[in-house]
């Protein structure tokens, strides 16, 4: 079985944290690909790179751009911040009257023409090393700890949205899970959880606790409880202050949490505010993709692709499998049928992945994986029986 942690039972625990997305660094995530999506929704061929930073009731948002488009940079921000929730002045950071800085200019011509090819060609924006996983533990080939965390955080926003406990919670808030994993690595329970979670300032917390455990632990982990899991709400014992008055955020801090939630790793950049030229980004997605459609196919229990290109690079430098043993048919089968079966040059998965349309913005929260049903082209297994076939 080897001693690496993903394909073996030498390790008895795994984590995964998530963030609501009142947390200060998945506002600017939010932010930024709203951006991204209103450029694009005007010119899809746009080329963008923003990124943002809030502290306190100050917010600046900066990059560089080039499209066919005019966009409200601000007022994007505002109404991205407006749907979060952050609308009540005792927040200490409101979309009415938070100050905004922007510092938005012209992309690199030295970038543009290496991304900027002949025909269909594209070229990579940047150099890096990018990963997909998968793994067939959960329905959604995603870690359960994954799953769980995003399922808390999801809930507790749900909450404060949709119901009148909105007027209890607030918009930030963070969970963490720790699974315990049987001597065949198989999760067997819930060792420790924690949700803290931003309220008014009137709540007794032995009643917080309890609605939190009411509304939000047990509908999500219910079935993965055990009676010694140990159980942590706000922790503190005080979670008033929160958002960019408790703590700052930036763009692209959180990237663990977008992606597999420590289990796998992550290779290139970020993700949010970048447009699909920049392999950070759309080959991440592809190897998500791939990965994702070789355990569907049944070829591996769990998958790892990387992918590695040079700036300007119309195709990778390099492209790897790892199943870390649990292939059901020779490691070089499995390279050769997704030799096959995808194309990796960067105008490709562009295409293939339909990069070019504004859909950004909602994956800026609750993770960029594993979201079946939110018309995400990289989830979907479209191509494991060709896999399977070319396997053969």
């Amino acid at each position: 079985m080897g001693d690496d942690i993903l394909g073996n039972s030498l390790y008895t625990f795994l984590t995964s944290e998530a963030v609501t997305e009142g947390h200060p660094d998945k506002i600017c995530d939010q932010i930024s690909d709203a951006i991204l999506d209103a450029y694009l929704a005007q010119d899809r061929t746009a080329h963008v790179a923003v990124e943002s930073f809030v502290s306190g009731n100050v917010l600046t948002i900066a990059g560089e751009v080039h499209a066919a488009a005019a966009v409200d940079i601000p007022e994007t921000a505002r109404q991205v911040i407006r749907e979060i929730g952050y609308t009540d002045p005792v927040l200490g950071f409101t979309a009415a009257d938070c100050l905004i800085f922007t510092n938005v200019h012209q992309q690199s011509t030295d970038i543009r023409q290496g991304v900027t090819r002949e025909a269909e060609a594209v070229g990579s924006g940047d150099q890096g090393i990018m990963y997909g996983y998968a793994t067939n533990e959960t329905a959604n080939y995603m870690p359960v700890t994954c799953n769980l965390a995003q399922g808390l955080v999801r809930q507790l926003d749900r909450m404060r949205h949709e119901t009148e406990l909105g007027k209890i919670f607030r918009p930030d808030g963070k969970s963490q899970v720790t699974m315990h994993f049987d001597q065949e690595g198989r999760p067997d329970g819930i060792h420790s959880l924690i949700v803290s979670a931003q309220h008014c300032e009137t709540v007794e917390q032995e009643e917080l606790r309890r609605i939190i455990r009411q509304v939000v632990i047990d509908p999500v982990c219910g079935e993965w409880l055990r009676p010694d899991t140990a159980v942590h709400i706000n922790a503190t014992g005080r979670f008033v202050i929160g958002g960019p008055a408790g703590d700052t955020g930036l763009t692209g801090r959180k990237i663990m949490v977008d992606t597999y939630g420590t289990i796998a790793k992550h290779g290139g950049g970020a993700f949010s505010g970048k447009d699909g030229t920049k392999v950070d980004r759309s080959a991440a997605y592809m190897a998500r993709y791939v990965a994702k459609n070789i355990t569907a196919a049944g070829l591996c229990d769990r998958c790892e692709v990387s992918i590695a290109y040079a700036i300007s690079g119309i195709y990778p430098e390099a492209v790897q499998i790892q199943t870390f043993g649990t292939e059901h048919v020779p490691h070089e089968r499995i390279e050769k049928a997704v030799a096959a079966v995808f194309s990796f040059a960067v105008a490709d998965v562009i295409k293939l992945l339909d990069l070019r349309r504004p859909q950004f913005r909602k994956t800026a929260v609750y993770g960029h994986f594993g979201r079946e049903n939110e018309g995400f082209a990289w989830e979907r297994t479209d191509q494991a029986e060709a896999l399977r076939n070319a396997a053969i």
